[in-house]
């Protein structure tokens, strides 16, 4: 009979219980043990979640008290010099080191780096490869959940970022030296752990290789084969679940299907085509898990197309060789949508959070092993509503339809060049070498969240709301303008999420209560989700921009979102493509825009963020996305006077991979991370002679860490090294909402000071 399987679920808890955890053990609040019962409670009660629904392949060591890569950076002992670790088992303070950075007990280390796990928006921690790098096993997670699950009675299957993905993940310190020719060092270590994990009574283990779907280098593919062969006999009775996801296989199929593994998984909601070429050569005694329910999107599973790929595939290989599992794990899925009340109950009954996937895959394993007429009711249920979502008045706008068939390519061009612009604005804005601003955000302190929330609840009045805002606002611009910035913001203490804040405002947006979703750490989401035809009722943030202007006499910045971000952190309608959806939003953005604009304001920030994840994993699949993610932004910003200075901002993201698009966005300034790299991004913008104007971050500012001036100024001379004062911002890496003002103010004063400094050096 087939099996009901999952990959992996969500960490972070129904009501974040888990992120409350960490940030009160962070602050001090809380002890060790009591963030580790947390972890330990929310763990049994997934576990026993997964179980109730009828899932028979449970995992286990999914869940992270931060992130899953880093888990295995640990588990192996791939702790950068920097941290001091002594060689031991990693503690909990070494682990959030690596994650966080820190400034205590004497220590000042920054955090490792961080960016975009594939094309998600959840980040992981990038690996650090030394010179002579050596691995241990230094962490037993994965076998001490194991335990802590079956004495608990449920029989898990431990989850591991296979070694080769591993390696690929991370970044060599050795110039010329690639993480795979580490292999033969790791290996061993994986050994270990699956010797042990077997003795502690697991016969099958899911080891992750996302990497499988990208193309591979035949480094790369040689490497797959040794790595597999090598855990094969180091233990030959352990079922190995070979688990890729996020696209297809392609011609990377028959290197899978020929590793000594049980079971191999695919991504049947992105990759529908790879299940016939799998039937072909597939090995007699291997197994496949079919990915046939989205774990990356909200919408309910259609049951006609799920069953018809499954039954296909017990015809072709037998039932008894059949997982029927989501596309991935569904930890980028919110958890539970009986919890979201006051949605609207259309567009409710349209969605399947991750504890209703549960539900999905054990009735799709019980229409598949027993025929549809054993869940005949639950089958009826989900065509109906299947087809009133397709025909629904709700999704459909007539005018928006229209006015996409209108757009022109002279939409999408600026009035004149960048250095006519440039001359333009700068006789407006007046503005020194190296001018000085923020990303966007300040703290959200624990007033202003006090507030929105007294005010959603009818505690507070909209009057006395306002009044609140008005006055943090003004505080706000009050600060930059004594620490001595140059391009100010008004802090966006009204806001909530970047995207949330203009999703609540356009037309075709629902939004959850609790439809959390981790983004990395600590730090969660609620993604809107795109279910209609997009448009702007009226305008979005001219009131509190225009206001925070007529505080000061300096430029002040206005702030959107920009559409492929809006789009790419969303949950975005799969009934037609993405790149329409991208252009409502771009159209709805413009109107915005040009209502600042009006409005006097005269600097307007559009962030994109979100532009690199969104590429297709395959590059030949890039031209086509970067062409109409480009444009939508082009159509969001090209419709302003020469004047007016359009900015954008990117995070955590390979620049090398987009530069020429990043060229073609033809903003007036880009702002970049750059931090953590300690400049290296930089590279990408020089190589390809990048024409415009670079704001490259010096502040982390996903780290508790204060950096001082010197340290600010070391980073901009290495900018001045490959830009010149002229082409160079100075900004932190990205908004500051997360961090305290306590850390806020320092750096900030280090980082005017830094670029005073700095401007007088380039004068002589």
């Amino acid at each position: 009979m087939a099996k009901a399987a999952n990959l992996g679920y969500p960490r972070i808890g129904q009501k974040r219980e888990l992120k409350t955890a960490l940030e009160s053990f962070w602050k001090g609040a809380s002890s060790e043990q009591e963030l580790l019962n947390a972890a330990k409670q929310l763990r049994q009660r997934h576990w026993e979640t997964q179980k109730q629904a009828g899932i028979e392949r449970i995992p286990s060591n999914d869940f992270s008290l931060y992130d899953h890569v880093l888990d295995t950076i640990a588990m192996v002992g791939a702790v950068p010099p920097r941290y001091q670790w002594n060689g031991g088992a990693i503690d909990l303070p070494t682990y959030f080191l690596m994650a966080r950075g820190g400034q205590k007990n004497g220590q000042n280390v920054s955090a490792m780096e961080m960016t975009k796990w594939f094309d998600t928006n959840y980040h992981y921690i990038v690996p650090e490869f030394a010179p002579e790098q050596t691995f241990r096993l230094s962490s037993r997670k994965p076998i001490e959940e194991f335990l802590e699950a079956k004495q608990l009675g449920i029989h898990t299957r431990p989850v591991l970022v296979g070694p080769v993905s591993f390696l690929l993940s991370g970044k060599s310190q050795v110039k010329g030296v690639t993480p795979l020719s580490l292999l033969d060092c790791l290996l061993p270590v994986y050994a270990e752990l699956l010797q042990e994990l077997k003795n502690a009574g697991a016969d099958c283990v899911q080891i992750d290789e996302p990497f499988l779907v990208l193309e591979l280098s035949a480094e790369a593919q040689e490497a797959y084969r040794k790595a597999y062969t090598a855990l094969h006999d180091a233990a030959p009775e352990m079922c190995i679940l070979l688990t890729t996801y996020f696209g297809s296989l392609q011609e990377n199929l028959p290197l899978a299907l020929s590793l000594p593994v049980k079971a191999l998984h695919l991504d049947l909601v992105r990759a529908p085509q790879q299940l016939e070429p799998a039937f072909a050569a597939l090995p007699p005694a291997m197994s496949l898990s079919l990915g046939v329910v989205d774990g990356r999107n909200v919408w309910r599973s259609d049951f006609e197309r799920a069953l018809a790929q499954l039954e296909k595939a017990a015809h072709k290989i037998g039932k008894d060789r059949v997982l029927v599992a989501p596309s991935c794990s569904l930890m980028f899925t919110p958890m539970d949508v009986e919890a979201e009340t006051a949605l609207d109950a259309d567009v409710r009954s349209w969605l399947a959070f991750a504890r209703q996937k549960l539900d999905e895959i054990a009735l799709l394993t019980r229409a598949l092993n027993e025929g549809i007429a054993a869940i005949q009711n639950e089958y009826d249920a989900n065509q109906r509503v299947i087809e009133d979502r397709r025909e629904s008045f709700k999704i459909h706008n007539p005018a928006v339809k229209s006015r996409i068939a209108a757009i022109s390519p002279d939409m999408l061009n600026r009035i004149s060049p960048f250095p006519a612009r440039k001359a333009a604005q700068q006789a407006q804005l007046h503005l020194p070498d190296l001018p000085t601003t923020t990303i966007g955000s300040f703290p959200q302190t624990p007033e202003i969240r006090q507030a929105r929330l007294a005010w959603n609840k009818g505690k507070m009045s909209a009057k006395e709301y306002e009044t609140f805002l008005r006055k943090e606002i003004a505080d706000t611009v009050k600060f930059q303008e004594e620490i001595g910035l140059d391009v100010l913001v008004h802090g966006e203490s009204e806001r909530t999420d970047m995207v949330e804040y203009f999703g609540l405002q356009l037309n075709g947006f629902a939004f959850t209560q609790n439809g959390w979703v981790q983004s990395y750490g600590s730090r969660c989401v609620r993604p809107p989700i795109i279910y209609g035809d997009v448009s702007r009722p009226q305008p979005m943030t001219v009131k509190w921009s225009q206001y925070a202007q007529s505080l000061t006499t300096k430029p002040m910045k206005g702030m959107l979102t920009g559409p492929v971000t809006i789009l790419e952190w969303s949950f975005v309608r799969d009934d037609q493509a993405r790149a329409i959806t991208c252009q409502q939003i771009g159209l709805a953005l413009r109107d915005e825009v040009h209502d600042l604009e009006d409005a006097g304001i005269r600097v307007i920030q559009i962030d994109e963020p979100a532009l690199r994840e969104g590429l297709p994993l395959r590059r030949s699949e890039w031209a086509h996305y970067l062409e109409w993610a480009v444009n939508a932004f082009k159509l969001s910003a090209a419709g302003v006077k020469d004047t007016t200075q359009i900015h954008t901002h990117m995070c955590y993201a390979e620049f090398n991979d987009i530069i020429e698009a990043i060229a073609a966005m033809d903003a007036d300034v880009i702002s970049i991370e750059s931090t953590r790299s300690q400049m290296e991004l930089l590279g990408a913008f020089v190589t390809n002679h990048y024409p415009n104007d670079i704001g490259p971050g010096i502040y982390d500012i996903h780290s508790p860490r204060v950096p001082g001036q010197q340290e600010m100024e070391e980073l901009l001379r290495k900018a001045l090294k490959v830009f010149s004062p002229s082409q160079i911002w100075v900004n932190p890496d990205c908004g500051l909402k997360t961090r305290r003002w306590e850390e806020v103010r320092p750096a900030l004063d280090a980082m005017v000071k830094a670029a005073h400094t700095l401007r007088q050096e380039v004068k002589k």
